[in-house]
C-alpha cells in the first residue's frame, strides 16, 4: 500500500558505496597532472590534531540533519540495540527520551510499542522490505506511513536496518471526511426529493383519517383503526421531517456558551425523548471551563440524541457518566510552517456501562439511515455527527462488551481554528 504523504526516501540498500566522514582518508588524494605541466606543490596532511575537529564538525551536522527532519526516524543495529532515535519519532510514538535510551534493545525502549517492535524486527528476516506501507497505532489512535529499509556495510553484509515514517492522522481523518461528505452528497439529493414527494400524501392520510374518526364515533373497531393510522401516519411524517433536518445545510448561530448549560438542559430533554428508569446519571465538570464558541441550540441537540440513546441502551437499569475538560492539541510540525500554540480544546465523554456496540458495527454507526433499533430511522447519529463538523469538532466512539460505550465530543474553544481540517 502506498503511504500518502510520506517523501521518497533512496533504500540504503542500493547505496553500498557511500563513504562517511569518518572512513575517508586523512590525507587528500591529488589529482593527476597533465602532460607538460609541472606538478604543483605537495599537499601537506592533515595531522590528526586537525582532523579530528573536522570530523567533529561533520558528524555533529549530520546528527543535527536527523534530528531537524519533519519526518520519525529509527535506526538499529543487528544485534538489536537501537543506533538512532530522533525527536520527532519520540513526540510520534508518545515516548519520553531517556539518556539512556541509544545502545539499549530496541525492544526494551519500544516495549509500549509492541507494533513498532514487530515491524523493526521483521527488517532481519524479509528479504523484500516494504517501500512503502501504512500502519494504524491502535493504542495511540493514530496511522503512520513507512518506509524500511536494511543497511549494510562495504561487503554487503546486513549490520542494522532503518525506518522513516510519518504521522498520517491528520491526512487520514481529513480523507474519511471527503467519503463522508460524497456519500452524504448523494443520499442527500436522493433523500430530499424522497421526502418532499412522500410529505404532502402523508399530510392528507392524517387529515383524512381524523376526519373519519369524526363520522363514526359510536364503532370502537373503526376509532381503534382509525388510530393507528393517524399514529403510523405522524411517525412516518416525523420520519420524513428529519430527513429533511439530515439533508439541509447547517447553519451555525455562534455564540459564547458554557457547556455546564448545555449538558443540563440536554440531560433534561433526553429524559423526555427515552425513558430514564433507574440509570443513574453523574455529571462531572471541570473548573474554570471556558466558554466555547458555538450554537447552542444545535449542541444541545448533540448531546440530548447521545444521552438519549445511551438511556435506551441501558433498558432502565446502570450508570451514565458525562465528563467535561479541558485540553489542548499541538499542531503537527510536518503540517505547520512555523511553530504555533497549542490549540484550547474542550472534551466532553458521554459513557454508559451497558452492552456496549458490537465491534463490526463501529465503523458504521454514523451512516446515515444505519440503526439497529427496530423503530429507528439511522439519522440521529448522521446528524450529530453533521453538527458537530460544522463546529469544527471531532466525534469519536470506544466500545466493548466489558465497558460499555463511549462517545467522546471534542470541540474547539475559539471557532474557525480548522484543527481538525
Amino acid at each position: 500500500m502506498q503511504a500518502r504523504g510520506l517523501p521518497r526516501v533512496v533504500e540504503l540498500t542500493s547505496v553500498t558505496n557511500v563513504r562517511l566522514p569518518i572512513d575517508m582518508p586523512e590525507t587528500p588524494q591529488r589529482p593527476p597532472t597533465r602532460a607538460g605541466r609541472r606538478s604543483p606543490a605537495a599537499t601537506p596532511s592533515l595531522a590528526p590534531s586537525q582532523a579530528a575537529p573536522r570530523l567533529d564538525a561533520d558528524d555533529r551536522f549530520f546528527r543535527h540533519i536527523v534530528s531537524s527532519m519533519r519526518n520519525g526516524v529509527i535506526a538499529v543495529r543487528r544485534d538489536g540495540t537501537l543506533m538512532l532515535m530522533n525527536a520527532e519519532a519520540y513526540r510520534i510514538f508518545t515516548l519520553t527520551p531517556q539518556p539512556d535510551d541509544i545502545g539499549r534493545p530496541f525492544a526494551e525502549v519500544l516495549k509500549s510499542r509492541a507494533d513498532i517492535v514487530r515491524v523493526l524486527t521483521a527488517a532481519f528476516e524479509l528479504s523484500h522490505l516494504p517501500n512503502r506501507a501504512e500502519l494504524r497505532l491502535k493504542e495511540l489512535d493514530r496511522v503512520i506511513g513507512y518506509t524500511l529499509s536494511q543497511v549494510k556495510d562495504d561487503t554487503s553484509e546486513r549490520i542494522g536496518a532503518v525506518m522513516f515514517f510519518k504521522d498520517l492522522t491528520q491526512v487520514e481523518q481529513m480523507e474519511e471526511r471527503e467519503r463522508l461528505r460524497d456519500r452524504l452528497a448523494s443520499l442527500g439529493e436522493m433523500a430530499a426529493g424522497i421526502a418532499h414527494e412522500l410529505k404532502n400524501p402523508l399530510a392528507g392520510i392524517e387529515v383524512m383519517a381524523g376526519l373519519l374518526r369524526r363520522q363514526v364515533p359510536d364503532s370502537v373497531d373503526a376509532q381503534s383503526l382509525l388510530a393507528d393510522i393517524i399514529s403510523e401516519a405522524k411517525l412516518a411524517n416525523a420520519i420524513v421531517v428529519e430527513m429533511l433536518e439530515f439533508v439541509r445545510p447547517i447553519r451555525l448561530q455562534v455564540e459564547h456558551t458554557n457547556i455546564d448549560d448545555v449538558l443540563h438542559q440536554a440531560m433534561t430533554l433526553a429524559e423526555s425523548k427515552a425513558a430514564r428508569g433507574g440509570v443513574a446519571v453523574t455529571l462531572n465538570m471541570a473548573k474554570d471551563l471556558p466558554p466555547v464558541e458555538c450554537d447552542h441550540y444545535q449542541l444541545c441537540q448533540v448531546f440530548t440524541n447521545l444521552i438519549a440513546n445511551a438511556f435506551e441502551a441501558l433498558d432502565g437499569k446502570g450508570a451514565i457518566t458525562i465528563t467535561a475538560s479541558l485540553g489542548a492539541i499541538e499542531s503537527d510540525p510536518a503540517f505547520a510552517s512555523a511553530p504555533q500554540e497549542p490549540t484550547p480544546i474542550v472534551i466532553v465523554d458521554v459513557a454508559d456501562n451497558g452492552p456496549g456496540v458490537p465491534e463490526e458495527l463501529n465503523d458504521r454507526i454514523f451512516d446515515p439511515f444505519f440503526t439497529t433499533k427496530v423503530k429507528g430511522t439511522g439519522l440521529g447519529l448522521g446528524i450529530v455527527r453533521k453538527i458537530v463538523d460544522a463546529h469544527d469538532g471531532r466525534i469519536d466512539l470506544s466500545s466493548s462488551k466489558t465497558t460499555g460505550t463511549r462517545f467522546r465530543v471534542t470541540l474547539p474553544v475559539t471557532s474557525a481554528t480548522g484543527v481538525f481540517r
